[in-house]
């Protein structure tokens, strides 16, 4: 119901400093969340429609001067000359038919259609493969999108409208829905209501701590669910059709991009949004918590943000990092994300420059204690218990690299509390490996 969140971690410890993960940032776009709720007097059409001013009339064209040919004074050497152009004619013709012929363009039936006397337009019948690629996503993965109606205050901000409405995604036919954080936090009350118009209670059956990610259940059976794909295989450009219910008033609508980018982060509200999907598929504000679909209709994203003031700049969450949540959730489990305790700061060119490190991609382990007095690596944790130190550099978890592609707290999260992992290291340009053993992430880490 509410577009606040709790701030994603890095990792860990407490609310995030931006200081600490990158350079000063620079001005920036305000974020919105994705989520509805009604404006005063709010109509569902605008009262004008705006239609682009008229073109200019084009300038008149001259008219095409003719020039005459002129006749030879000889008619004999008019005569040679047509007679040349005459053989070169018949020649070239029989080319022509026998080319045809050994092609078999010839051999095609004659068609029956009728000419076009009347010289109005002929519309004629295109298949696109894109248009026909979205059809098959919105047939198939429609009935498995729901909008979600809350109703309360959330006890964490001020001057919040009482209802709210935002999307959701089945994930399994028992009546499990994946929907964002921010579009149930706080609400006391919350119906679903499906594409045919049937609606349920639901209930909030957990809360992610990393990310803008709740799950919801209601009480049905046999539904339409979505299939899900894999978000790491994502590309640069690819097709992508979001589906939810935007102005929370057109429900089901479906619209369709690319991927603008991955890995993208994000601050809104306060909180910082890491790992995102960007695209271009249109996404308003009621599509939170709806599912962003790859060509085969397999979900690959939850719409969670767009741009205030632009065109063409939203973000969804990648669907890999929810599947531990929904498997948590088949299970009977707690929603639980895993934790090891450190602050640390994602490498790139730049920072490696900066400071002088030995590689362009990996985690570096802060430093410094941040500006609450809060230290890098937080005592008592998994990682102060593996003997992780400030300044070490994280450049893989068990065989997967730390790179911009994989970041540390996505390659974490598709481990669960309890597991052991292998963390590859730099330090002091030496390479070590230790072994941790993780945690259960606090609520407010």
């Amino acid at each position: 119901m509410t577009d606040r969140r709790d701030v994603p971690q890095d990792d860990d410890t407490q609310p995030i400093d931006s200081s600490y993960f990158s350079p000063a940032p620079e001005p920036r776009n305000e974020w919105t969340s994705a989520s509805w709720t009604a404006p005063p007097n709010h109509s569902p059409t605008p009262e004008y429609w705006f239609e682009p001013p008229a073109r200019p009339a084009a300038p008149p064209t001259e008219p095409v001067q003719a020039r005459p040919i002129r006749e030879g004074r000889s008619g004999a050497g008019i005569g040679a000359i047509l007679a040349a152009a005459l053989l070169s004619a018949v020649l070239a013709s029989a080319g022509t038919f026998a080319a045809l012929t050994a092609t078999g363009a010839l051999d095609k039936p004659t068609s029956t259609t009728p000419s076009n006397a009347s010289n109005t337009s002929v519309k004629q019948p295109v298949t696109i493969d894109e248009s026909s690629a979205v059809v098959d996503v919105a047939a198939k993965s429609g009935p498995a999108v729901v909008r979600i109606v809350t109703e309360g205050v959330d006890p964490n901000a001020t001057d919040l409208p009482e209802q709210g409405i935002g999307s959701g995604v089945i994930f399994n036919p028992n009546g499990w829905i994946l929907t964002n954080r921010h579009v149930v936090a706080g609400s006391n009350t919350l119906s679903v209501e499906l594409k045919d118009g049937t609606t349920y209670p639901g209930t909030i059956y957990g809360i992610d701590t990393l990310t803008d990610l709740a799950i919801v259940k209601i009480d049905a059976n046999g539904l339409t669910a979505a299939g899900l794909g894999d978000s790491d295989a994502l590309r640069v450009g690819q097709l992508v059709v979001a589906i939810g219910s935007p102005l929370g008033t057109f429900s089901n609508t479906v619209t369709s991009g690319i991927v603008s980018a991955k890995g993208r982060k994000i601050e809104t509200e306060g909180s910082s949004l890491r790992n995102l999907i960007q695209t271009d598929a249109a996404i308003n504000p009621g599509n939170s918590g709806g599912p962003l679909l790859d060509s085969s209709a397999a979900v690959v994203g939850i719409n969670t943000a767009i741009a205030q003031n632009s065109t063409g700049i939203g973000f969804s969450i990648p669907i890999n990092l929810a599947k531990p949540l929904m498997e948590q959730a088949l299970a009977g489990r707690q929603l639980q994300r895993p934790y090891i305790g450190i602050r640390y700061e994602d490498i790139d060119a730049q920072l490696a420059k900066d400071d002088n490190l030995p590689v362009k991609e990996g985690a570096l382990v802060s430093r410094e204690a941040d500006q609450n007095g809060n230290a890098p690596i937080t005592a008592g944790s998994p990682a102060d218990a593996a003997g992780i130190q400030a300044g070490d550099i994280i450049t893989a978890i068990g065989k997967t690299k730390i790179d911009a592609e994989h970041p540390l707290d996505a390659v974490l999260a598709q481990s669960s509390p309890g597991d052991t992992v292998e963390l590859s290291l730099l330090r002091g340009g030496q390479s070590a490996t230790v072994s941790v053993t993780l945690a259960v992430r606090p609520s407010n880490p």
